[in-house]
């Protein structure tokens, strides 16, 4: 799993995908911050994350892309699959080697809530938990768009999927709170309304149930695409 991990974050930034992603995810988060932040005299983060999170719909469609489809469109997947490595060590290293990227772009995203609190005084837990609710769901979106990836070997299709899938989860309550649906089919939909539970973290409140949900949701995609590693590898 190390070696699979090392191998995709120096291909990260080996090629402009690393740097786009940093590049413009700060400057959005920039962007965001002076105008919702700055401009409003606000000592909260909450407008910015939550602008980020609409951005993070095409971002995520860009670092997940290249995972899969780029090993099946070179035809190197089969040296992959076949090799010592197992599948979990494969999709692990692939999925961490994504969030690590995620990573490099929030330790620079510190910079904000340090302005924010050198010029206010923004209450600590709330800053950490909208922190925490922002990882958890951007990993889940990551977890989502490398199982996307592992299902075409075409970069483009997969980027599109993978864009127009977290699209549908982030409307996902207003498509149903507006339209005339049984109780029940609400009820099931909401179980994939990935936004609704992060909403908390951003009142600073962080619960058991609402971790274990984005864990969850990570397990069930990260085995989804290990279950396709095996199938291609018995294929």
């Amino acid at each position: 799993m190390k070696a699979m991990f090392n191998k995709e974050f120096r291909g990260y930034f080996n090629s402009p995908t690393g740097y786009i992603f940093v590049g413009v995810f700060l400057f959005f988060c920039a962007m965001f911050f002076v105008n919702m932040v700055i401009v409003n005299q606000s000592a909260t983060l909450i407008l910015m994350f939550n602008s980020m999170n609409l951005i993070c719909l095409f971002l995520v469609a860009i670092l997940t892309m290249k995972l899969w489809s780029e090993e099946m469109s070179r035809k190197t997947d089969q040296l992959l699959i076949c090799s010592p490595v197992s599948p979990w060590g494969i999709v692990m290293g692939k999925y961490l080697a994504a969030c690590a990227v995620l990573g490099v772009a929030l330790v620079f995203s510190l910079i904000f809530p340090v302005i924010l609190n050198i010029f206010s005084n923004p209450p600590l837990s709330e800053l950490i938990s909208s922190y925490l609710g922002f990882i958890l769901l951007w990993c889940s979106f990551i977890a989502i768009g490398l199982y996307i990836s592992s299902l075409t070997e075409n970069q483009m299709i997969s980027a599109i999927l993978t864009f127009g899938v977290l699209f549908v989860v982030f409307l996902i309550n207003y498509l149903t709170s507006t339209t005339h649906t049984a109780l029940w089919i609400r009820k099931i939909v909401g179980a994939f309304a990935l936004l609704d539970r992060y909403y908390d973290f951003q009142l600073g409140m962080v619960s058991i149930p609402d971790v274990t949900y984005y864990f969850s949701v990570i397990f069930l995609f990260l085995y989804l695409t290990k279950q396709n590693v095996v199938k291609r590898r018995y294929k």
